[in-house]
Order: structure tokens, then C-alpha cells, then sequence
């Protein structure tokens, strides 16, 4: 068996200091993981994505496509249907059905705007309501339309066509056209 050697005083006094635990230095953080900077990068990442991220919330209209006369599909031996059409111009509302073109005042059949804007140069939606009624009311095989297409020109405000679509379903609690399509201007 080979002979063991002995260790100095000197050895053994370097061994034990070595070996001995000692207190971190200033800002040296013993045995842990600094997990800042990491958490600072996430954060800075985090508000990037949510700042470039677009929100948008949209209304939606359901509409299907206009099919000739109020529900469905009409029978050939029925009577004839309204088909009203509403068109929104820069000065006021012009309304063609089945039988032509609807006159100023809603009186029957004739040229120029059913419904022009008050004197103060807003959109008359009160008479565009009450007009809608009397042409619905003029047959009772129009009793059962429930469409309406409208088509506005370019410029006309989004605002302005909500309203005219809401003037148009019902008056009173009434539905006049629920259905409502939209027509694209030639």
C-alpha cells in the first residue's frame, strides 16, 4: 500500500478557505436567477403587440337576396307585387314601384322627388315613413311586400341610409318593409 502524504499547515489552512462558503460581493446575487430584464423584454413585447393589434366593431344589416314581390317566391297567376324601391339623392328621397315613378307628396305616379329635404336641408324621414305606409296601403295585395330595396348615390353619409332603413320597416310598431336590400347605383 503506497504511503499517504501529508498535507502542510500552509495546504490544509488554502483548502479550508477555498472550501469554506463565503458571502456574495455587492450586486452579485448568489444562486439565483435574475429574471428582470427578461420580464422587461416580455412586458416591452406585450405592449407592442396590443398598441399594433386593430379593434374594429362593425354592425351588421342581415339581408338576403331580393326575390320579385314580398315573401318568396310569387305564383305566376298572383297579383302583381309593390317592388318599392327608395333611392337616397343629395336632395331627398325618390321612390319608384311597380307602376313608375312615385310623385313629389307621394300623390300617384309622376316625375321629381317623392320626398325632397325640409327647409332646413335635412332629410325628411317622418314623411319618408308616412309615404312608405300610403304606397302599402294603396292595394291590399300589398299587404303581405315586406321588401324594400334602397340604393343610395356616392356621398351620401352612412348615418343617413341607417335612418332611412329604419324609416322604412315600420311606423308605429307596425312592420311596413323588414326586409330591406341594397341596390347599387348605375
Amino acid at each position: 500500500m503506497p504511503e499517504q502524504e501529508h498535507l502542510s499547515a500552509a495546504q490544509r489552512s488554502k483548502v479550508r478557505r477555498l472550501s469554506a462558503p463565503r458571502e456574495p460581493a455587492e450586486g452579485e446575487e448568489a444562486g439565483e436567477l435574475n429574471i428582470i430584464p427578461f420580464l422587461d423584454i416580455i412586458m416591452n413585447v406585450l405592449m407592442f403587440v396590443l398598441a399594433t393589434v386593430a379593434v374594429t366593431f362593425t354592425a351588421t344589416i342581415d339581408s338576403t337576396p331580393p326575390s320579385l314581390g314580398g315573401k318568396g317566391v310569387r305564383a305566376q297567376g298572383e297579383s302583381k307585387a309593390l317592388n318599392l324601391s327608395v333611392f337616397v339623392v343629395n336632395d331627398g328621397f325618390s321612390l319608384k314601384a311597380a307602376g313608375g315613378n312615385v310623385a313629389t307628396g307621394c300623390q300617384g305616379v309622376g316625375t321629381g322627388l317623392a320626398v325632397p329635404k325640409k327647409s332646413n336641408g335635412e332629410y325628411d324621414y317622418n314623411t319618408l315613413t308616412e309615404c312608405a305606409k300610403k304606397l302599402k296601403d294603396v292595394s291590399p295585395d300589398f299587404k303581405e311586400e315586406t321588401q324594400v330595396t334602397i340604393t343610395a348615390n356616392p356621398g351620401i353619409d352612412y348615418q343617413t341610409v341607417i335612418r332611412a332603413i329604419d324609416a322604412l320597416r315600420s311606423k308605429d310598431g307596425i312592420d311596413l318593409f323588414p326586409d330591406v336590400h341594397f341596390g347599387v347605383p348605375r
